[in-house]
């Protein structure tokens, strides 16, 4: 804590920062760690891992060689192409039309008018595959936010002079102009994403003082089991590079990074986790690459509204300031980001080198967020399938964030871990690993869309999770 002091009297005294964070030296260069140059001069760092996966044969790829051997032996056989023998990987084809009206007076009507699967909110029963729905909300603070307004109210009645009520005349209906109309209409197919098919990439992206290291656990998993899975350092994150100016950390730039890194690896099936801050670029690869991106996976990543910097915030301070109170930050993260602040959680946010950056690159990071497309609006016209995660512990992002988020999202599923916080990936890896490894597998069920029966494939299998557990001392 002294040293802190001192160093931070120091960056006052001379205007330059304490300290820098430059490129490490891996201490394992083998096991897939990269240096991505994304522009000249800014190198990030990136692990990529791309597991040696043994070739998987299929009784339908047997049933074919032994056709085309027999077809080999007849003379009489014409010189067509050969029959496709490749696993069969076509998926369930969904219907994604809605239509988004923003009002005026700041209210957002969604219609589904094509194929919507609901997933209620923690232990609730299974929603049901609605072939038309209509959500009506304010674009008001969502914290706040009333209850849908009554489509056709009933007025009160009227008192009359002797004592009798007399019904009120019918209220005068107003032509509202809507102030922007979004009319989505396309087909998507949603597959199962298994380790063993080639076209399948994991993205993994950290948030503000993070790094590749928190998803140690979940790189692990998902690189055994066959996934091909990627997960970079943010600029000043970890071991890429640190520039020395603010605008290098806006999340324009910081999205113009991940796009590049997204271009380099992207298979033709790619999966996107993001935590907290990391969510807004997973959105923003999603909405920019609908056709790459076949589902997303939301940590804690709050509700759907723009991004723009807060005035009054702690970090708006001078750099040599937060240096001196680093410390005291580190102290309030850990007691914020983790359900229980015992040695086992100084140990992960040490190993997870979180919240390890400098003042001046946290200042510019806190300063940069802002995105004012990453409205409402934006977040209704992904048509991808969405995993939503909540730690029920988080102090960071609250509950009705997410729920929010949830009612905004055309397929989303919302699971809550109680155990977990805001680092619940760190906090309860094999809970969290489960539940992703459950949606990348999951696949709809379409054959049951004209009977108007529940699509609980998924919603089953997470259920059955056992999410309450405690957690390890």
């Amino acid at each position: 804590m002294l040293t802190s002091i001192t160093e931070g009297i120091l960056c006052c005294l001379t205007g330059k920062a304490a300290s820098l964070v430059l490129p490490l030296e891996s201490s394992e260069p083998s096991d897939g760690f990269e240096f991505v140059e994304v522009k000249p001069g800014r190198v990030l760092r990136v692990r990529h891992i791309i597991p040696e996966r043994q070739p998987v044969v299929t009784e339908q790829q047997v049933a074919c060689k032994e056709k085309t051997d027999g077809e080999e032996e007849d003379d009489d056989d014409d010189d067509g192409p050969p029959e496709d023998c490749s696993e069969s990987n076509t998926g369930s084809s969904v219907h994604c039309k809605r239509k988004i009206t923003v009002y005026r007076n700041g209210q957002l009507v969604i219609e589904n008018l094509g194929d919507v699967l609901h997933s209620e909110i923690l232990q609730c029963q299974d929603g049901d595959l609605e072939p038309c729905s209509t959500v009506e909300v304010e674009l008001a603070d969502y914290k706040e936010m009333p209850s849908s307004p009554d489509p056709n109210p009933v007025p009160p009645p009227v008192p009359s002079p002797h004592g009798e009520q007399k019904p009120a005349p019918p209220p005068r209906r107003r032509h509202r102009k809507p102030k922007r109309t979004v009319q989505i209409d396309s087909k998507r197919v949603i597959s199962s994403c298994k380790g063993t098919h080639s076209d399948v990439a994991l993205f993994f992206v950290h948030g503000v003082g993070g790094s590749l290291d928190i998803w140690g656990s979940q790189l692990d998993f998902f690189s055994r089991l066959g996934y091909e899975v990627i997960a970079p350092d943010l600029a000043g994150h970890g071991a890429s590079t640190a520039p020395q100016i603010a605008a290098a950390y806006t999340f324009y730039a910081l999205a113009e990074d991940l796009r590049a890194i997204f271009k380099r690896y992207a298979r033709k099936r790619n999966i996107l986790i993001g935590h907290s801050y990391g969510v807004s670029f997973c959105t923003f690869l999603a909405h920019e690459y609908p056709d790459l991106v076949h589902k997303v996976v939301m940590i804690n990543g709050g509700g759907p509204t723009a991004l723009e910097p807060s005035l009054c915030s702690i970090f708006q301070l001078p750099s040599c300031v937060l240096h001196c109170l680093s410390p005291c930050l580190a102290w309030s993260f850990l007691k914020a980001g983790f359900a229980r602040q015992g040695a086992k959680e100084k140990q992960l946010l040490k190993q997870g080198n979180a919240f390890n950056v400098s003042p001046f690159v946290l200042r510019a990071m806190m300063s940069g967020q802002y995105w004012p497309e990453g409205d409402e609006v934006y977040h209704a016209e992904l048509t991808v399938p969405i995993l939503l995660v909540h730690g029920m512990c988080d102090k960071f992002v609250p509950m009705d964030e997410d729920q929010r988020m949830a009612e905004i999202l055309l397929f989303a599923f919302l699971k809550v871990i109680e155990e977990g916080s805001h680092m619940v990936m760190m906090e309860c890896p094999d809970t969290v690993n489960t539940l992703l490894h459950e949606f990348f597998l999951w696949e709809p069920d379409m054959s049951r869309k004209d009977s108007s029966k529940t699509d609980t494939a998924l919603s089953d299998t997470l259920h059955t999770l056992k999410i309450n557990k405690p957690m390890d001392k």
